[in-house]
């Protein structure tokens, strides 16, 4: 039996559905639900289906009300430092310890070693988590720049080292350095202005 372009196009949409909905960041679900929205419509219209591509395209609208809220939202920023043995930074450590893996492998928390320490907040959540220490130069090793799959969008990253920037200058600091454990974390660093060097390491200037 021959399959029609009609029924391509309703088989696309409910794919991109299906994959929507396996999505963590509420970010990349309601642009990819917009987009199986969309081709659902589209498939209710051309087939003659009016109810599916009312329905669809209603859903559309509420994923682009949301989408446009997203990003007109102005999120409150904030940091909370954090002890070595702060019961609940170990706790945070342990939930995400399998998402921490994906971006960071081999990633092991070491007290001593991560003396610039802190939660980000986002609206009073905690949005991710910072560890870093000083190396010679002036240079702040970043060896943990988690952020918690709802709010992956980037505003983390962007808080962290343009927000904070006059911050990590006064504390003495000219640049920052991370090495890039993962094709995710290597976009993320990218995103957010690093440049990799010819150590093979990413650098941000704070100074540039």
């Amino acid at each position: 039996m021959e399959i029609s372009y009609l029924q391509w196009i309703g088989y696309a949409a409910s794919g991109i559905i299906a994959l929507s909905m396996t999505m963590n960041s509420i970010l990349k679900f309601r642009w990819i639900n917009l987009c199986g929205a969309v081709t659902f419509a589209t498939y209710g219209y051309l087939f003659g289906a009016y109810p599916v591509g009312i329905l669809n395209t209603f859903i559309a609208s509420v994923d682009i009300l949301y989408l446009t809220r997203i990003y007109t939202k102005k999120d409150l920023f904030d940091t909370l430092e954090i002890r070595k043995d702060n019961k609940y930074l170990l706790k945070f450590l342990d939930f995400h310890q399998k998402e921490i893996d994906r971006f960071f492998p081999g990633f092991t928390y070491k007290p001593d070693m991560n003396t610039v320490s802190f939660f980000v907040l986002r609206n009073t959540n905690v949005a991710g988590i910072f560890l870093a220490h000083a190396e010679p130069g002036g240079v702040l090793k970043v060896g943990l720049d988690y952020v918690v799959p709802q709010y992956r969008d980037y505003r983390n990253g962007k808080f962290l080292y343009e927000g904070l920037k006059e911050k990590f200058i006064q504390a003495g600091f000219t640049s920052a350095v991370a090495e890039g454990l993962s094709r995710r974390h290597e976009k993320y660093l990218i995103k957010v202005g690093f440049v990799k060097n010819s150590d093979g390491m990413f650098e941000l200037k704070f100074n540039a």
